[in-house]
């Protein structure tokens, strides 16, 4: 089992959270997630996958990891996101 923490752009609230966990336990292998909302920290538990899977699922949804660049294209993505999860907390 591994564990990491991804520093990622664009997480702006719960609702971020909510659709980050959600997208991120479609993911093969993906175990446990815990996000810091505060800190832009996604900790990802998984087995039989790989970290790449699971940044091409963040940067897919408009959470790239916050090393890469960060267009427009993406903060869109990341803002339907967050209001979808806020949605689907209600």
């Amino acid at each position: 089992m591994i564990t990491e923490k991804i520093v990622v752009a664009n997480l702006k609230c719960d609702g971020s959270a909510t659709t980050i966990q959600k997208e991120l336990f479609k993911v093969n292998g993906v175990i446990i997630i815990e996000i810091e909302p505060e800190n832009n920290i996604v900790e990802v538990t998984y087995e039989n996958s790989d970290r790449d899977k699971i940044l091409k699922k963040l940067e897919s949804i408009g959470y790239p990891e916050a090393t890469n660049e960060n267009g427009l294209l993406l903060k869109i993505k990341s803002y339907i996101s967050c209001m979808a999860g806020k949605i689907d907390n209600m």
